[in-house]
């Protein structure tokens, strides 16, 4: 009980005093100024809201981000998707020099990525923001589509497979029956895991995006750096992390609801 409670009480300083800090400074009225000794905020209204979707580009990056995030996503699932098998069912001089190298793009800083991305991707002639983005997120995040997608294709069943192939099913009959129920938990959890990255990516975006390409980061960062508004960047901070949770916690709903063991065997 008291680890629980312990627990509990960590949980509400990490999570939920945070959260609820930005929620009442994203309301605070701009005709007022919340201060010591005020516990509350002593107006609210929704004129910050109002005033960050008609005075800064955040319709614009909205459109942006959830275009770049789910295209990202399923690409990096589709480039990773060979390296994950490849890891997973065969082994091969040097495997294991190969898996460590795939992590390498989680421990070189952002910014360094960055630059090497708008340098490299200027040099091939490709001018486009959107489709450099695309390409450097897909690289940076592929190390999470792989790691995910390998432990999915390791749980893929070869008795399932081969009592399929024996019985005369077609290639998509053997996958539905033998590969899907294993493969989509890393499939949904590899694309939710990729986009909420990409969504939240800040260095790449903004040092090959910028300017003409404006991602819901780039105005949060903007907002907590040379032009600090508290109260703005609370709002685009909800705007940026509710979905995410909401994403997360249907993530961790379906994951809890799948059993692929179970819905092999049945198949």
């Amino acid at each position: 009980n008291m680890l629980i409670a312990i627990l509990l009480l960590v949980c509400v300083i990490w999570l939920v005093v945070p959260f609820g800090m930005a929620v009442l400074w994203s309301l605070l009225d701009p005709s007022v100024r919340w201060e010591y000794p005020d516990v509350l905020p002593p107006a609210l209204s929704f004129a910050r809201w109002i005033e960050v979707w008609n005075t800064t580009s955040l319709p614009m990056a909205l459109r942006n981000s959830y275009i770049l995030a789910p295209t990202v996503a399923v690409t990096t699932l589709i480039l990773a998707s060979p390296t994950a098998y490849a890891f997973a069912r065969h082994d091969f001089p040097g495997k294991g020099a190969a898996q460590v190298l795939t992590l390498l793009p989680l421990v070189i800083p952002g910014f360094v990525l960055a630059i090497f991305f708008s340098a490299l991707i200027f040099s091939l002639g490709i001018y486009s923001r959107f489709l450099s983005i695309l390409l450097a997120h897909s690289v940076l995040f592929l190390p999470y589509a792989i790691r995910l997608m390998t432990v999915a294709f390791s749980n893929v069943r070869l008795d399932l497979v081969d009592a399929a192939r024996d019985l005369g099913a077609s290639p998509w009959a053997r996958f539905r029956v033998a590969y899907w129920p294993a493969l989509a938990p890393g499939i949904l959890a590899s694309l939710i895991i990729v986009f909420i990255q990409s969504i939240e990516e800040f260095a790449v975006a903004f040092v090959v995006g910028a300017p003409n390409f404006t991602t819901i980061p780039s105005i949060l960062y903007s907002y907590l750096g040379y032009n600090f508004v508290r109260p703005n960047a609370a709002v685009v901070s909800l705007v940026l992390v509710i979905p995410n949770v909401l994403l997360m916690l249907g993530l961790e709903r379906l994951l809890k609801s799948a059993n692929p063991a179970q819905t092999g065997v049945k198949g």
